[in-house]
């Protein structure tokens, strides 16, 4: 059993008001998340050429060529620590965080030993921007509207790379990236049109009322 089991629907922090319904709900891939996020990849090449440059120094040094990988080679239990530090922390992560889009909002649930639930109404998201990483893997970054913000060491893992000054929420190394981006701008559409709705409604039904003019209220005639 772990803290997630007592969450009233997979993902949410509490059951969803009258009205909302989850239209997606996903997780990242752990194999993407240790590469596009904690740099798996860049991380193995630096050991890569740690341990070239260390067996090329014994060789240039006087030793033998077997002698220097022999001696290169000694660094090898370190790196593979150090990249499986990485995989786990990849895994853990992939593994405690659920996406949902509703018709209302993105929520980004996360964290292991800490969770996390941070709700993103979509009236403070002023666009969105799909990056696919191949096989339909991509991520999906939110940049919200001003003043709102979100620290990017509260958001990560799960904030787009190199936006420190203005964090963005993402959706990072989700399946099917294309397929959940088309569903969060069909709902963010329907939002904008039942907003717009709303405001000239209240426009309509504040026609014939009371109007304001300086400190005086004149009546309609």
């Amino acid at each position: 059993m772990s803290e997630h089991d007592f969450e009233p629907i997979r993902g949410l922090p509490a059951v969803l008001p009258q009205g909302e319904t989850i239209l997606w709900q996903g997780a990242p891939s752990w194999k993407a998340l240790a590469f596009e996020a904690f740099h798996v990849r860049a991380v193995a090449a630096y050991f890569g050429l740690m341990l070239t440059w260390r067996a090329a120094s014994a060789i240039s040094a006087g030793a033998a060529p077997l002698a220097a990988i022999q001696s290169a080679l000694l660094v090898t239990p370190v790196a593979l620590c150090g990249l499986g530090i990485l995989a786990f922390l990849a895994w853990i992560n992939a593994r405690t965080t659920v996406y949902t889009i509703t018709n209302r909002r993105v929520v980004l649930r996360f964290g292991a030993a800490l969770t996390k639930a941070i709700n993103i109404p979509f009236t403070i998201i002023d666009s969105a921007a799909i990056k696919s990483e191949g096989r339909d893997n991509g991520d999906i970054a939110l940049a919200l509207k001003a003043p709102n913000k979100i620290a990017f060491l509260q958001l990560w893992p799960h904030a787009r790379p190199w936006r420190v000054r203005a964090p963005q929420p993402s959706l990072r190394a989700i399946a099917n990236a294309p397929q959940a981006a088309r569903i969060l701008a069909a709902a963010m559409q329907a939002q904008v049109v039942i907003e717009r709705g709303r405001t000239e409604t209240v426009r309509a039904e504040a026609k014939p009322g009371v109007t304001l003019v300086g400190p005086e209220a004149m009546v309609a005639s």
